[in-house]
C-alpha cells in the first residue's frame, strides 16, 4: 500500500505554501475588475477546480433555464453560514454567464446541460451589486459619470449611460425607481442576471430616518422589493442574492434588523438554495487542494485495506465502519480520511465565526503543505495526522475557540515537551507508533468545539470508537492506540471523561480549564516520606502480607533496635530506601547484615529468625509515586469535603473516580515492587560467611498466598521436622572431633542462631522433633546427664516424657555400643543394683551408687508377664494418693507401646443416716459424667 503523498500531489500554491487566506475568500467584485487570482479569475480554471454540488447544480440548471427562456426561478436567494460557499456559487453564475471561452471548457457544465435537456446558455448582461464595494454616503464614478445608489449601480452595469438614464433621477434623489421602470430596465439589456452580494453589509450602514446620498433605509428596501418583482416579469432576467445566515455575521442589532427585513422581501419570490452537504465538501476540498489522482487502483486497495482493518476491530470501531458505503465514503474523501470532515463539518461549522467551507478550506491547506513538507506517510490524513506542533496549522484551529487552547495544545497534545510526547518517549511500543500523540489530536479535533461551549452540540466529546477510527490504519492494530487513550487518562492535565477508560460509551474531551490532575501534581510533591508516605505505603503491606501461618510478627518499615530478638519467627519488610538488583544486590545485603548482628545497641543473638520482604530497586520509584498520586487525590477529596476546594459536580467526580482507581492501583504496585523474599543463610563449608537467598514472588494467587507458598516449598520456617534430619544435622556439627553427645536445648538455641543451620517455625517443632526421635534407635540415644563415663537415665529407642535444659542427644553409633555394654554388664552384675530389665531379659538401665556399671548377681529374673494390684486409699487424702498411684505404678508401664493397662477404680461408702437429696444428685450426676460403668445409691 502507498501512502496519500505517492497517489494525490496538491496543487502548487499548496504544495510550495504561497497560498493566501485571502485566496480562500471569493471576491466577485475583484473577479469582475479582473484583479482576482488566476484561479478565479479564469473561467476554465475556476471550474477546473470546483466541484458542482448538488445545490450549485440546481442552481446553475435554473439559470441556463431562465436565460433561455424556459421557466427557471427568477429570484433566488443563497443563506448560509459564513464560509458555507455562498459568493462562491454566485462566481460560478458569474463566469457561466460572462465566459469567454466555448461551454466545453467549463468542466462539468455540458453534463449539467444534458441532464436539463438544453442546447447552450445565452452570454448575458450581468450586474454585480457588492455591498462591500460602496458607501452609502459617499457617490463613486465610472469613467466621468458619478453614481450615487444601488440601482444607479444596476442601470450602468447593464447599459452604461443608456442604462443609467432610465433611472438617473431616481439615482440622484436617493428614491427608488419602481417596479415598473426596472421592468423595463430589465427586459431592454435581458437576457441579464442580477447578482447581489453582502448586500447587508451595505443597508445596515443607513440610519433610521436620515437621508444619505445612497438614498435612504427605506428606500433601498423598496429598491429590492421593486428588483424582484421586476425580475419576475421579464422572462429572461434573474436576481441572485447571498445572505448571512446567522446574526452574528450580519453584525450590530442594525444588521441584524437589516437582515430580517431583506429576507422578508425575498421571502415573497424566492427559491432557496441548497447548501454544501458534509459528502460534497470531500470533492470540493480534493478538488482545491490536490491535483488529479495518479492512480485510481492503488487509492481503491488503500481504501479496501482500510475497510478490512475495521472489519477486524469489529465492535470497537463505530458501527458505520463496518457498513458497505463506507468504502465509497473512503473513495470519495481520499486522500483525506472521511473522521476528518465529519469532525470539521458536524461539530466545527457549529462554532460561531467558522467558515464552513472557505474555513475547512484554508485549514486543509495549511495541514497538506505541512505534512508534505515533513513527509508524512500516512496511508490517509487522519485525525490523528493533523500537526497541531505546526503553529500555522494550530492558529487556524484555535481561532474560533476560546482563549487558552495554545497551552492545552502545547501542554498535553502536540508541543515538543507536551505529555503525551513523553508518554510516546518513555514507552516504545507507544513511541514506534507515536500512539500517544495521535490520540491526543484525534481527542483534540474532535471534543475542541463542544468543550469551548460556543456550539449546539450539546454531547461533549468523542467516544472511544471514534478516537480509535481516527487512529487506526491497516497493519496497526487498535490495541497500542486504545493503551495510550488509558494512559493518557492519567498523564494529561486538560482530558476528562465521563466514566471508566475502558468502557466504550465513556466520552473524552480536553478543555481549557484544568481538570484536577494539575492539582494533584502540585499536591504530591508536599508529601514528607517518612511522616506521610512510607505510613501510607506501611498501612497497605501489612493488610496484604498479614496472616501468614509461618510467621509470628511482621514489622513493617521497623528499625532493628525495635524489633524483639526472641523465639518469634519475624518477617521485616525494608522501606523503600534501598532495593534488591541482580547487578547491585550488596546495599540491600548490607541493611540486612545489620539486623542479623544488631538489635539497636546490643548484639542479635536470634539471627536465624528473621526473613526478610524487599522491594526491586527499579520500581521504587514508581511505587512512591503512586502512594504520592493516592495521597494527592484523597486530600483533594478531604478539601472537596470540608469546602475548602470549589469544583463542580464532574471535577469531584472526577476526583472520587481518580483517588478509587489510586487506591485500587497500590496493592498492585506493591505486588510488583515488594517481590523478593531474601533468606539469610550460609555455607555448609565454610559457615561463617553468610549468604543469601533470593526467592521471587509470582503473579498467580494472592500475595499472601505467595510469601506463605514461598516459605513452605523453600523450608524458609520449617512446620514440622523428620528426626533423621535433625541426627543428619547433629553428625555434621555437634557429633565430631571426639563430642559424641550435645546438650538438646544448646541445638535449639543455635538454630535461631545461626543461618546455615535450619530454621524452624518455633521451638516446638525442634522439641517435637527430639521427642519423636527418642523413640527410634536410628536417630540418638538420650540421656538426662553425663558423670564420667556414665550416662544418667540412658535411654535408646525409649520415649522421651520431657525436653529438659540437661537432655543430652547422642550419636546413635556410640549410644547403640553403650546400650550393649551395659546389657553385658547386667549379667555380671549384682541383682540389687538392677534398676530395670528389657522384656528380653536384658539390661535396660544400671548403676550403683559409684555411678560405674556393676553386674547383678543371680539369674535374671523370670518372665513376667501380667500385673495384678490394689490398694486401700484414705479418702481424706484420696486425691494426693491417686495422683502418686499414677505416677508411680500406672506412667511406668504406659511407657510400653506393647503394655495393655487397665486401671479399675471402686469405691464403697455408708451413711449412718439417709443421704441429703442434694448430696445425692451431686454424686449421681458426677458419676455420670465421669462415665462410671456402674453407679446407684441402694
Amino acid at each position: 500500500m502507498k501512502p496519500w503523498r505517492e497517489l494525490c500531489v496538491p496543487h502548487p500554491d499548496v504544495l510550495e505554501g504561497t497560498f493566501q487566506q485571502s485566496e480562500f475568500a471569493a471576491d466577485i467584485t475583484a473577479v469582475r475588475h479582473g484583479r482576482a487570482t488566476h484561479e478565479y479569475q479564469d473561467p476554465a480554471a475556476f471550474y477546473q477546480r470546483t466541484f458542482i454540488t448538488e445545490g450549485m447544480g440546481m442552481l446553475l440548471t435554473q439559470v441556463a433555464l431562465r436565460l433561455n427562456g424556459k421557466g427557471g426561478e427568477p429570484v433566488v436567494q443563497l443563506q448560509t453560514a459564513f464560509g458555507g460557499g455562498k459568493t462562491h456559487t454566485v462566481l460560478a453564475v458569474y463566469h457561466l454567464t460572462t465566459r469567454n471561452c466555448p461551454l466545453s471548457q467549463l468542466t462539468g457544465i455540458p453534463a449539467l446541460l444534458d441532464r436539463a435537456g438544453l442546447m447552450n446558455v445565452p452570454k448575458a448582461r450581468t450586474a454585480v451589486i457588492d455591498g462591500n464595494a460602496h458607501a452609502p454616503g459617499q457617490p463613486w464614478k465610472h469613467e466621468d459619470t458619478e453614481i450615487r445608489t444601488l440601482w444607479g449601480e444596476l442601470a450602468w452595469q447593464l447599459g452604461a449611460d443608456d442604462g443609467l438614464d432610465m433611472v438617473r433621477q431616481a439615482d440622484a434623489t436617493g428614491t427608488s425607481p419602481g417596479k415598473e421602470t426596472l421592468r423595463c430596465l430589465l427586459e431592454r439589456y435581458a437576457p441579464c442576471v442580477v447578482l447581489v452580494d453582502e448586500l447587508v453589509a451595505y443597508v445596515r450602514q443607513f440610519p433610521d430616518g436620515e437621508m444619505l446620498t445612497g438614498g435612504s433605509y427605506d428606500s433601498n428596501m423598496s429598491f429590492l422589493q421593486a428588483l424582484t418583482e421586476a425580475a419576475k416579469l421579464v422572462p429572461t432576467a434573474m436576481v441572485l442574492a447571498s445572505l448571512p445566515e446567522s446574526d452574528v455575521e450580519a453584525g450590530s442589532s442594525r444588521g441584524v434588523s437589516a437582515l430580517r427585513a431583506i429576507e422578508k422581501t425575498f421571502g415573497r419570490v424566492q427559491a432557496l438554495w441548497k447548501p454544501v452537504a458534509a459528502e460534497e465538501a470531500f470533492e470540493i476540498v480534493r478538488r482545491r487542494i490536490f491535483e488529479q489522482i495518479l492512480d485510481t487502483s492503488a487509492r481503491d486497495a488503500v481504501c479496501r485495506e482500510f475497510v478490512n482493518a475495521y472489519a477486524i476491530e469489529g465492535a470497537a470501531l463505530p458501527s458505520e465502519a463496518n457498513e458497505a458505503p463506507y468504502f465509497e465514503r473512503l473513495v470519495n474523501a481520499y486522500p483525506i480520511h472521511p473522521e476528518v470532515f465529519d469532525r470539521l463539518y458536524q461539530d466545527w461549522s457549529t462554532l460561531h465565526g467558522f467558515q464552513r467551507t472557505r474555513g475547512i478550506l484554508k485549514l486543509m491547506a495549511r495541514v497538506v503543505f505541512r505534512l508534505w513538507k515533513d513527509q508524512n506517510a500516512d496511508l490517509m490524513i487522519m485525525p490523528a495526522s493533523l500537526p497541531l506542533y505546526d503553529s500555522g496549522t494550530r492558529n487556524e484551529l484555535v481561532y474560533n475557540l476560546p482563549p487558552g487552547w495554545d497551552a492545552v495544545i502545547e501542554t498535553d497534545i502536540d508541543g515538543a515537551r507536551s505529555e503525551a510526547a513523553e508518554l510516546d518517549r518513555l514507552e516504545p511500543r507507544l513511541g514506534a507508533l507515536h500512539a500517544a500523540r495521535r490520540v491526543a489530536r484525534t481527542i483534540f479535533l474532535g471534543s475542541a468545539p463542544s468543550s469551548a461551549g460556543t456550539t449546539r452540540n450539546t454531547s461533549r466529546g468523542i467516544d472511544r470508537g471514534r478516537v480509535l477510527i481516527g487512529c487506526v490504519q491497516p497493519g496497526k492494530p487498535s490495541t497500542p492506540f486504545s493503551n495510550a487513550l488509558n494512559r493518557l487518562m492519567y498523564c494529561l492535565h486538560y482530558v476528562n471523561s465521563t466514566g471508566e477508560t475502558n468502557d466504550k460509551s465513556t466520552r473524552f474531551w480536553l478543555d481549557t480549564r484544568a481538570n484536577l490532575r494539575r492539582e494533584m501534581e502540585d499536591r504530591k510533591g508536599r508529601f514528607d516520606d517518612q511522616t506521610e508516605v512510607f505510613p501510607k505505603l506501611a498501612s497497605v503491606i501489612r493488610d496484604m502480607a498479614s496472616g501468614c501461618e509461618y510467621v509470628d510478627a511482621l514489622h513493617v518499615f521497623t528499625p532493628h533496635g525495635d524489633v524483639p530478638d526472641d523465639t518469634m519467627m519475624r518477617m521485616v519488610v525494608l522501606p523503600p530506601v534501598v532495593g534488591y538488583a541482580r547487578k547491585d544486590k550488596y546495599p540491600v545485603f548490607d541493611v540486612i547484615y545489620e539486623f542479623m548482628r544488631l538489635n539497636g545497641a546490643k548484639p542479635r543473638y536470634r539471627a536465624n529468625q528473621l526473613l526478610f520482604l524487599v522491594p526491586d530497586k527499579t520500581c521504587i520509584s514508581i511505587l512512591l509515586d503512586n502512594v504520592r498520586i493516592a495521597l494527592a487525590w484523597q486530600s483533594i477529596m478531604d478539601d472537596i469535603h470540608e469546602g475548602r476546594l470549589n469544583v463542580d459536580r464532574l471535577q469531584e467526580g472526577q476526583a472520587k473516580k481518580e483517588a478509587d482507581v489510586t487506591e485500587r492501583v497500590l496493592p498492585v504496585g506493591v505486588r510488583d515492587c515488594y517481590q523478593y523474599l531474601l533468606c539469610p543463610g550460609a555455607s555448609v563449608d565454610d559457615p561463617g560467611v553468610v549468604s543469601m537467598e533470593v526467592h521471587q514472588t509470582q503473579t498467580h494467587g494472592t500475595y499472601l498466598y505467595e510469601i506463605t507458598r514461598i516459605i513452605k516449598n523453600a523450608d524458609l520456617a520449617i512446620l514440622e521436622w523428620a528426626p533423621e534430619l535433625l541426627s543428619d544435622q547433629l553428625g555434621r556439627f555437634y557429633w565430631k572431633d571426639g563430642v559424641n553427645e550435645v546438650l538438646a536445648s544448646t541445638v535449639a538455641e543455635d538454630f535461631q542462631k545461626y543461618p546455615y543451620l535450619p530454621r524452624m517455625r518455633s521451638p516446638e517443632v525442634f522439641i517435637h522433633t527430639v521427642l519423636e526421635g527418642s523413640k527410634k534407635r536410628t536417630c540418638f540415644g538420650t540421656a538426662t546427664g553425663k558423670v564420667g563415663d556414665t550416662y544418667e537415665n540412658f535411654g535408646f529407642g525409649v520415649p522421651v516424657t520431657e525436653f529438659t535444659d540437661t537432655l543430652l542427644l547422642i550419636n546413635p553409633d556410640v549410644a547403640a555400643a553403650y546400650a550393649d555394654m551395659l546389657a553385658r554388664d547386667a549379667m555380671e552384675s549384682d541383682e540389687d543394683y538392677v534398676s530395670s530389665w528389657n522384656p528380653d531379659g536384658s539390661v535396660l538401665t544400671v548403676g550403683d551408687r559409684g555411678g560405674r556399671p556393676q553386674r547383678p548377681e543371680g539369674d535374671p529374673p523370670k518372665r513376667v508377664k501380667l500385673f495384678f494390684g490394689s490398694a486401700d486409699i484414705h479418702p481424706g487424702t484420696a486425691k494426693m494418693e491417686l495422683i502418686s498411684v499414677a505416677d508411680e505404678i500406672i506412667a511406668p508401664m504406659v511407657l510400653d507401646p506393647n503394655a495393655k493397662v487397665k486401671v479399675t477404680v471402686e469405691i464403697s461408702a455408708e451413711f449412718p443416716r439417709p443421704v441429703a437429696d442434694n448430696l445425692r444428685r451431686t454424686v449421681y450426676e458426677n458419676a455420670k459424667t465421669l462415665k462410671f460403668k456402674n453407679y446407684s445409691w441402694e
